[in-house]
């Protein structure tokens, strides 16, 4: 397994953000995550689990949601301490506009924003990424 970039001009010049298709939603649980269920994001919280499912998936078992975002992952394999990425990433979708929720994974970090703002903050990530060069 390789070590993650932590220089953040080389995490931002090649981050190659990849909008995923379809329409996350996130939704929380009373208990457990239901037997079937294929959430994207799970985090253990004292309320219950949240969950961020395909939004079909969440409405073919009746689940209740309120936000619909749009899930983008930055390809670049990120170190988990590196420092600075969510904060120009989040920093940039915000003069725009943009709420941007982030989750980290091993390798990359994925960002989930309103539905209805998914190609712009595509476009604005890219910009951002050129600027570094």
């Amino acid at each position: 397994m390789t070590a993650g970039e932590s220089d953040l001009r080389t995490l931002l010049s090649g981050m190659s953000p990849e909008l995923h298709p379809g329409r996350y939603v996130y939704c929380t649980l009373p208990a457990k995550v239901p037997a079937g269920l294929r959430p994207v994001v799970t985090v253990a919280e004292v309320e219950g689990p949240t969950v961020v499912v395909a939004q079909e998936e969440a409405d073919s078992l009746g689940l209740r949601y309120e936000y619909v975002a749009a899930w983008i992952t930055l390809r670049i394999h990120s170190a988990l301490e590196a420092v600075g990425l969510t904060a120009a990433v989040s920093t940039r979708l915000a003069e725009h506009g943009i709420s941007c929720n982030v989750v980290a994974g091993f390798h990359h970090d994925h960002l989930f924003v309103g539905a209805e703002d998914a190609e712009r903050a595509v476009r604005l990530l890219e910009e951002l990424a050129a600027e570094q060069v």
